[in-house]
């Protein structure tokens, strides 16, 4: 029986390829980087078009990368960051840079180190990597994966909808289950546990947070900027705190920072969180007194809501005065002792409460997926099923904001796709 099966399978060597599953970032890089190593691959994708997440993304001018070394990716990577220091030091952020701009995509560095393409277009990005494709001879299957084949513990084809692809390795870049409008529906993550893999619960990260605090739908559409915003536990311990910008919305917050607080923020049956606003981080407490202490002697005799409204955007004085129990009318003169103090506290340490995150389907990216200790961080292939490999968001890691997310996209894509070609080749020989 053994005999026969072996030569079938035999025979079946030349029809097979590398499948990637997954036409988005981390699924495109890996396409590439297996089929520049001559590899024969095909790639499945089920959305009408390829790049349908990676469109969208920095607001639709795809921030492409940090321009940043590897200690500081690492640095923005909160989870499971050691897994990924082979692959990112493989495949640098100026790796990806020099890749992009090598198939035409020119590039620009912002605030931040933020990379974005010099025509500020995403569909740029996902145009040259489709066009780099195509010339590298990748076939793009309009389809999606159903299952995995495998035999005697290594891959053998994927089942798609339509039909049976034998594959030498399968590529596995499924994305997770944030904006699920773009195909990421965890498909992949049924299939990885099909084949034994453990998957770490997803859940939202960079995703807007929940307040019950009336405050907030006071002045949804207030943005601020140059704050620092820090984020305690239930212990009264800071778990983030960082300079930036934030929004206030009908149901809580938003805005860089609080999308980088979230990734920080989990368990939320275990914990209880709030966030801590320094709406004057360039004064300290002592120095913002004395400006305080000026102010209201230079306005002695003015309302409390017009020297309010030299401290604070407009929206914020209503909510100040609710929280300080004060009239708008107060003269300044009249304002107590213990009312300075609290206004003092206020604007050093602004306090909003948080209840809980916005749904995954509302998250830039996701946390959790497939277990990073069951994955070789080298090829990213599986410790349980030979010719099976990893890439992207599908794994249990997540970043900030500003390129990083892309980043491991790009750097796992590569490893994957080198590792699987030469896996292929292996196969081969």
């Amino acid at each position: 029986m053994c005999g026969p099966s072996m030569g079938f399978l035999g025979m079946l060597k030349m029809n097979r390829e590398i499948v990637v599953i997954g036409g988005g970032a981390a699924g495109m890089m890996a396409a590439i980087a297996a089929a520049e190593r001559g590899a024969a691959v095909r790639l499945l994708e089920p959305n009408e078009r390829l790049g349908k997440k990676l469109n969208i993304t920095g607001k639709g001018r795809c921030n492409v990368t940090n321009n940043c070394t590897v200690e500081e990716l690492l640095a923005h990577i909160p989870r499971n960051g050691k897994f990924l220091y082979s692959a990112l030091v493989r495949f640098t952020s100026a790796d990806a840079m020099a890749f992009l701009e090598g198939i035409g995509v020119p590039l620009k560095t912002e605030r931040g180190n933020r990379v974005f393409p010099v025509s500020d277009c995403a569909f740029d990005v996902s145009g040259a990597l489709k066009k780099r494709m195509e010339k590298l001879g990748v076939r793009w299957e309009h389809d999606r994966a159903v299952s995995l084949l495998v035999e005697e513990g290594a891959i053998s084809a994927v089942q798609g909808e339509k039909k049976e692809y034998p594959a030498a390795a399968v590529i596995l870049a499924t994305g997770g289950v944030s904006y699920p409008g773009t195909g990421s529906t965890g498909d992949g993550y049924r299939m990885a546990a099909q084949q034994g893999h453990t998957i770490v619960e997803p859940h939202g990260s960079l995703v807007p947070l929940v307040s019950d605090d009336p405050c907030c739908e006071q002045m949804q559409g207030l943005a601020l900027k140059n704050v620092l915003l820090s984020a305690q536990n239930e212990k009264g311990k800071t778990v983030f705190s960082e300079f930036g910008e934030m929004l206030f919305t009908h149901f809580g917050v938003s805005g860089p920072l609080v999308l980088s607080a979230s990734a920080h923020l989990r368990d939320w049956d275990k914990h209880t969180y709030r966030l801590s606003i320094d709406l004057k981080p360039a004064l300290s407490e002592e120095k913002l007194e004395e400006r305080l202490l000026r102010e209201l002697r230079e306005q002695s005799n003015r309302d409390m809501d017009n020297v309010l409204r030299k401290l604070l955007p407009s929206s914020m004085v209503p909510v100040f005065c609710e929280r300080l129990q004060i009239s708008p009318e107060l003269k300044a003169n009249s304002l107590k002792k213990e009312q300075r103090r609290a206004l003092l506290r206020e604007l050093k340490h602004f306090a909003v409460s948080i209840t809980g995150s916005r749904p995954v389907a509302e998250a830039i990216v996701t946390s959790g997926g497939v277990k990073v200790g069951e994955v070789k961080p080298a090829g990213m292939e599986s410790k349980k099923i030979s010719g099976l490999f990893f890439a992207g968001e599908i794994l249990d890691v997540d970043a900030y904001t500003g390129g990083f997310n892309l980043q491991i996209a790009w750097s796992t894509g590569r490893a994957a796709g080198l590792a699987a070609a030469e896996t292929e080749g292996e196969r081969e020989a």
